[in-house]
Parts: C-alpha cells; structure tokens; sequence
C-alpha cells in the first residue's frame, strides 16, 4: 500500500503547525528577541525553498503558488525584522532628556 504525497505532506504540514504553536506558546519572554531571529532564518530559508519549487514546477498552479510563497515570506521576513528591531530598541539605555536652555542658564548663573 503506497500513500500518496499529498497525505505525506498535509501530515507533516498539521505536526508542524502543532509544534510551533507549542514552541512559541511555552517560550519565556526573555527569550522572544532570539526566537524572533531564528523565525526570520527559517523565513528566509523558506524562500529559497519556494523559489526552488516555483521553478522546478512544470505546472501553473505549481508555480503560481511558489510565487505567492515567495511573496509571502518576503513580507513575513520584512515584519519580523522590523519587530525584532523595535523588541530590541526597549533594551537600549535611555539617555537623559536634555535639560531647557532657560534651566540651564538659571543654574549657572545661581
């Protein structure tokens, strides 16, 4: 009895929706900045991915799908870096805010 690819696939797709969801839902929050990271690799190795597959397809629902892959993970990259920027920003020491030239003149001159 041989299964088809279509199952082989669809079964791997529900594991790994199940695994992600239960890798990012028990992760501690101090360590969301590198999961963040390592999301945006798997992203771009995504891409290559469907890149591959959107030019070994002969087929034009093959290759229109490798596309919207394509696109779609470009998108996904691009909001995971801007987000894991902006995670980062909220750990750089804040500088002083500068005092009003008029405060400052009034204790020099006091």
């Amino acid at each position: 009895m041989e299964v088809s690819h279509t199952i082989i696939n669809l079964i791997i797709f529900v594991l790994a929706i199940y695994v992600g969801y239960h890798v990012v839902w028990t992760v501690t929050p101090a360590l969301h900045t590198p999961l963040m990271a390592v999301t945006n690799a798997v992203s771009a190795i995504i891409i290559v991915g469907a890149m591959l597959a959107a030019s070994l397809t002969e087929g034009l629902i093959g290759q229109v799908a490798g596309t919207v892959a394509v696109a779609l993970a470009a998108v996904n990259v691009f909001g995971g870096f801007l987000v894991t920027q902006r995670m980062l920003e909220m750990f750089k020491k804040k500088e002083p805010k500068a005092k009003p030239v008029a405060a400052a003149i009034k204790e020099e001159h006091a």
